[in-house]
């Protein structure tokens, strides 16, 4: 089976894009992160939703469990808003994690060593110009694999 075969349309954000719309992509489509792409439609990195998290959460209440405890509910349920005006852009400056990509012929081997190696849950699949036509994630490809052996 090639890539192209379980490729799904995905959302995108170029860097422009607020944090919160990225968000709601992530939210609406359950997916872990999203495809950077530039002007041409070309992925240039991925925003894992870790990264956003990373962003989203003050580093006083990352380091210290105590500290989040003292939250109540009411305001630690809404601590994401605080995201303002940011940027994905923003969030690409600290870490940017790198897309990875396989063609439209890919194996589910080369993705699922791809994903492996890098660590990634989110591989672009580009035709042969580079253009992003779909993704395949981790759910999708371990769906996939167990739906090919009959002994899952």
């Amino acid at each position: 089976m090639q890539a192209r075969q379980i490729a799904v349309a995905v959302p995108t954000v170029t860097v422009q894009d607020s944090v919160a719309r990225a968000v709601r992509l992530m939210a609406l489509s359950r997916l872990p992160g999203l495809i950077v792409v530039d002007a041409r439609g070309r992925p240039r990195n991925v925003l894992p939703g870790t990264q956003v998290l990373q962003m989203a959460v003050p580093g006083s209440y990352r380091e210290d469990p105590a500290l989040v405890r003292a939250i109540d509910e009411a305001h630690a349920d809404i601590f994401w808003q605080e995201l303002g005006n940011l940027t994905v852009g923003d969030c690409l400056l600290r870490e940017p994690a790198r897309v990875i990509t396989v063609g439209l012929d890919g194996t589910l081997l080369e993705v699922a060593a791809l994903m492996s190696r890098q660590r990634s849950p989110l591989v672009a699949v580009v035709d042969q110009v580079g253009v992003l036509v779909g993704a395949i994630t981790l759910d999708r490809l371990l769906t996939r694999l167990a739906i090919l052996d009959p002994d899952i």
